[in-house]
């Protein structure tokens, strides 16, 4: 992501507060206002969740996404997968078919779960237990394809999609990113915790 991107991003998650969200806020507290800076503190607080509650159901997943998705094909060897997540710094990506419809999705869980010991959550884990035991667990998948292991169905988002659904279906289904599909079902983008982090902030 460039950093005009990046700033493009943070600066439709920060707007300015309308007078209607100063008109909103001001309608909940009752009584006569005197402005004091206790009482513009408050009406700041209630104005800037109208502000935060108003971005949340007009930013769509088209503003947040990142377009430039690293994919792979079901065919895709999985020394090329591990390959792409590591020399791109990503923690997962989309397996798509040739009309750029996403089959599924492989994240360092799915490495993790089908090396060797199905009981290891997490990279650490795998680690260790290759320590322990003097072997890569990893020769238990190296000659496999991506579709072997990646999480099928892939849970989408549609780049309508508002900011408010999208994390609602990150925490629903304990995901980190979500694949971001247009009217066709194709792949456009994707939206990462990291992305709505970035903006936030």
């Amino acid at each position: 992501m460039s950093q005009g991107e990046e700033k493009d991003k943070r600066s439709l998650f920060r707007p300015e507060i309308s007078d209607s969200d100063i008109y909103e806020a001001m309608k909940e507290i009752p009584g006569y206002l005197d402005i004091t800076p206790g009482d513009l503190k408050e009406v700041y607080s209630h104005a800037y969740r109208h502000a935060l509650d108003r971005i949340a159901g007009s930013l769509r997943a088209r503003d947040l996404m990142t377009r430039t998705v690293y994919t792979i094909r079901r065919d895709t060897p999985l020394r090329d997968v591990a390959g792409i997540l590591a020399s791109n710094e990503i923690s997962g990506v989309p397996v798509i078919d040739a009309d750029m419809r996403v089959l599924g999705i492989i994240s360092e869980k799915d490495f993790c779960s089908h090396m060797g010991d199905r009981t290891a959550k997490s990279l650490m884990e795998v680690i260790a237990d290759c320590i322990n035991n003097q072997c890569c667990f990893a020769m238990t998948i190296r000659e496999k394809n991506a579709e072997d292991i990646m999480t099928t169905p892939v849970i989408t988002v549609h780049e309508d999609a508002t900011l408010r659904q999208i994390t609602t279906v990150l925490a629903k289904n304990n995901i980190n990113r979500v694949p971001v599909v247009d009217s066709q079902g194709c792949l456009v983008g994707i939206v990462s915790r990291a992305d709505i982090v970035r903006v936030s902030f």
